[in-house]
């Protein structure tokens, strides 16, 4: 029995080792994970401070290519509108110049007389006045209403054009 209790006595105190051991190499573990945690707190900190620099700079050359193509998007539209405000202007300049022409033939048709044939009319009336006058012996009409109504007429038909 003595060498029982021999044993027991040196398996407590092994055992007592063991577990004195155990304890400090957990609190070993322990203070290793506060240490870990410190040191991620004080880097996750820098680490953070490095993303939002990181992000910030990404962040003014995605600006500065989007203005960019901003720019020569505007640019390119500002340009197609000249473009298509100058051919709008000579299709314009064409069609105005259909429909005088079209207006013309349809006043010829209607036997409406261009201004043209009433300045010759108008002269020729005058020519007359003047014929009449001279085998009448009498000073001519200054305004004839002959006269005077050819030049209304040519008055409202050069407005129409």
């Amino acid at each position: 029995m003595v060498t029982k209790m021999k044993k027991e006595a040196a398996s407590s105190k092994s055992g007592a080792a063991q577990l004195g051991s155990i304890k400090e190499s957990a609190q070993q573990i322990w203070l290793a994970g506060l240490g870990a945690f410190a040191k991620a707190q004080e880097e996750g900190g820098k680490v953070f401070d490095n993303l939002v620099k990181e992000g910030s700079s990404l962040q003014r050359k995605t600006q500065a290519a989007a203005e960019e193509r901003i720019s020569e998007a505007t640019s390119r539209m500002a340009s197609m509108a000249t473009d298509i405000s100058s051919k709008a202007s000579g299709q314009w300049d064409k069609l105005e110049g259909i429909f005088e022409e079209r207006v013309a033939k349809a006043l010829k048709k209607l036997g409406v007389p261009s201004a043209k044939e009433i300045d010759v009319l108008i002269e020729r009336i005058d020519e007359l006045n003047r014929s009449v006058a001279r085998l009448s012996g009498k000073a001519p009409a200054r305004h004839a209403p002959a006269k005077r109504a050819a030049k209304t007429v040519a008055k409202r038909a050069s407005s129409r054009k």
